[in-house]
């Protein structure tokens, strides 16, 4: 028996040491194994990371043009119009006649829409909070009427400027097709309808403001001239403006028809000097709202 147990027991000892090595080497493939894993886990999950991030992109852009469709859809079931008093329907407004002395002007934009300025012209004012007035062209909208779009998804307002741009003389058939077909297309690209209408040039006598003073048009004309269609100087066009405005003033610049650059080059500026003046920023038809509360507050007081 003691033969027996002599050869049993290093048997026992080889059988042990190969077990105990059997759970060293389990132990050792299993502390390899998660690092590789957590290797490979950190590249999926940079991976995820990037196309997340070019996912959610993806989708925020998807969503952004469903939000504008449906906008547009119920701008159009609603029929959406901006509010003009009676009292400036078929008139030819300069500037707004503020009786309280309220430190307000308008910006306007004329020419439009046009690539690349216009929307520069919108991120400078989306970066200042000011809503602006866009006196658009009716062939410019057809070209780019996504610019349209964002304009009034932006909370500005659009506002009739002709078809064509011309300068001549228009009888009624004529005028009407400048006016009514602008005022078409901006109802159909943005499910606005418009009753603001700006003459090119400013020009009253051509036909033009005959026919959208009959139609109860609010024709607006401007105090301050930038002259930026001139290609000024970017201190002169600033000068331009600020030297011709006071309160309840309408500047005149222009997002399209041209080489703009100058313009939003000075726009910062221009809103800049405005503010350090203690200015506020108004559109058209708050401008004309104000007007038409201060003639109604001077009525009662007479």
């Amino acid at each position: 028996m003691e033969n027996n147990k002599s050869f049993l027991w290093p048997e026992g000892i080889l059988i042990a040491l190969l077990a105990l090595g059997g759970v060293f080497s389990l132990a050792f493939m299993t502390l390899l194994k998660p690092n590789a894993s957590e290797a490979q886990n950190r590249q999926s999950i940079n991976i995820k990371d990037v196309d997340a991030n070019v996912g959610t992109q993806q989708r925020i852009q998807k969503l952004k043009a469903a939000m504008l469709t449906i906008w547009q859809q119920e701008a159009q079931v609603k029929g959406l119009s901006y509010p003009i008093p009676s009292s400036s329907q078929g008139v030819i407004i300069n500037a707004a006649k503020l009786t309280q002395g309220k430190k307000v002007i308008a910006l306007t934009f004329d020419d439009g829409p046009w690539p690349q300025t216009t929307e520069q012209v919108l991120d400078i004012l989306r970066a200042n909070n000011i809503k602006g007035t866009f006196f658009v062209v009716g062939q410019n909208l057809k070209n780019y009427p996504e610019l349209g779009k964002q304009i009034v998804a932006q909370g500005h307002v659009i506002a009739n400027h002709t078809w064509h741009h011309w300068y001549h003389f228009f009888n009624q058939q004529a005028a009407a097709f400048e006016i009514d077909h602008t005022a078409d297309l901006i109802y159909q690209v943005t499910g606005v309808k418009t009753n603001l209408f700006r003459p090119p040039g400013g020009i009253l006598h051509n036909g033009l403001v005959a026919y959208a003073k009959g139609q109860k048009y609010a024709v607006v004309i401007w105090s301050a001239d930038s002259t930026d269609y001139k290609l000024p100087t970017v201190p002169k066009l600033i000068n331009n403006v600020i030297k011709d405005s006071k309160p309840g003033g309408i500047v005149l610049m222009h997002d399209g028809g041209g080489n703009r650059s100058r313009t939003i080059q000075a726009l910062p500026e221009i809103i800049s000097n405005f503010k350090k003046q203690g200015y506020r920023f108004v559109t058209i038809p708050e401008l004309l709202e104000m007007q038409d509360a201060d003639q109604k507050l001077l009525g009662q007081k007479k």
